[in-house]
């Protein structure tokens, strides 16, 4: 099977450099990005020491966030499938149409953003919203940067706050209450509504939700963000593969821990227990999956290790003292700006003798 999928894109690239298809070139290039390690291996570090290219990491990246959308699935309906094709096709479409015009391979980045974004979303977004996020991330959140390696934040979540912003109704009024049993598996969508997430209950009421419906996901929320043990199995998964650095989820949920138990032995009006911080909302897809984007985030580990407890900080300040429930999205973006900046003063400080 192997050697008649290599001979036919071997047939097709030769048929390609003669056909007016010819700048479709890129999407042929992902396709055998995919299914075939590069060849291109050399000897001695620093180069390339074996057939991991990028592209098979940033699939390791999908491959573990699917155990997240399928507890969303679960819980909240077969709706959250069409969510992740609906995000898949438009984003795409605007990789790929860009690849075309700048003649260059597609990106693999483009398939992590299309699965992480709508497992940002609330469960019942209505579709046209899901398009328009999607097409507004990877258009001026990537592509007009000059595409992977270039952009400044990270596409999904430049999408979730382009729709909490434009749409805050639909994006934080009402939730799909999560079902149970073989609850989603078996319904399109869930029926019924709840009014808020576990954070904004606790903002607004002072309501703890159970620990416990925390950690399995049985609550309102994002479609891929309410299970506290699937998207830690994921995320460890990307730090035991060594796809994403450790030293930003642990640094991120390490401080949030501290600044919570500080914050909440303060004023527990405003800030809720450290437990409820961690698993609640988008606390550990944030620091998992969000994060850890090696394009976004600090290339230093001393500034990975500023660059999380920042994040952490950051986020506990805005669920305390802003009007936002959640504060993951905006704390992580906030500190995208200053990714380069803190790398700078690190380097800096480290080579303080040499010239800059």
């Amino acid at each position: 099977m192997t050697g008649f999928i290599k001979k036919t894109l071997e047939a097709t690239y030769r048929w390609l450099e003669k056909s007016p298809l010819k700048p479709l070139k890129p999407l042929l290039n992902a396709v055998d990005g995919f299914f075939f390690r590069s060849s291109d291996v050399t000897t001695g570090a620093p180069h390339i020491r074996d057939g991991n290219n990028l592209k098979r990491m940033f699939i390791f990246v999908v491959f573990a966030a699917l155990p997240s959308a399928a507890a969303g699935i679960y819980y909240f309906g077969w709706r959250g499938l069409l969510l992740i094709a609906i995000s898949y096709t438009v984003g795409l479409t605007v990789e790929i149409t860009f690849a075309v015009m700048r003649k260059e391979e597609i990106s693999e980045g483009a398939f992590v953003t299309c699965i992480l974004y709508p497992l940002i979303l609330p469960p019942d977004l209505p579709l046209w919203m899901v398009a328009l996020g999607i097409f507004i991330g990877v258009l001026f959140g990537k592509e007009v940067f000059g595409g992977t390696g270039y952009n400044v934040f990270n596409p999904a979540l430049v999408s979730r706050v382009f729709l909490y912003i434009c749409f805050p109704a639909a994006m934080t009024a009402n939730w799909v209450t999560a079902m149970t049993g073989w609850g989603g598996f078996m319904n399109y969508s869930g029926d019924a509504l709840t009014g808020a997430t576990p954070l904004a209950l606790y903002k607004m009421k002072g309501e703890l939700t159970p620990i416990w419906d925390l950690f399995w996901g049985n609550v309102g929320g994002s479609l891929g963000e309410t299970s506290a043990l699937l998207v830690t199995a994921g995320g460890l998964f990307l730090v035991i593969t060594r796809v994403a650095d450790w030293r930003i989820p642990l640094s991120f949920l390490g401080s949030a821990l501290i600044f919570s138990l500080i914050f909440h032995e303060a004023n527990p009006a405003l800030f809720a227990p450290a437990g409820f911080q961690l698993l609640s909302g988008g606390m550990l897809f944030g620091a998992f999956f969000m994060a850890t984007d090696p394009v976004t985030s600090p290339f230093t580990k001393g500034g990975r290790w500023f660059f999380g407890a920042a994040c952490g900080f950051v986020t506990i300040l805005i669920r305390g003292y802003s009007g936002y429930a959640e504060g993951v999205m905006f704390a992580i973006l906030f500190m995208n700006i200053f990714s380069s900046l803190i790398d700078r003063i690190v380097l800096g400080y480290r080579y303080r003798g040499g010239r800059t």
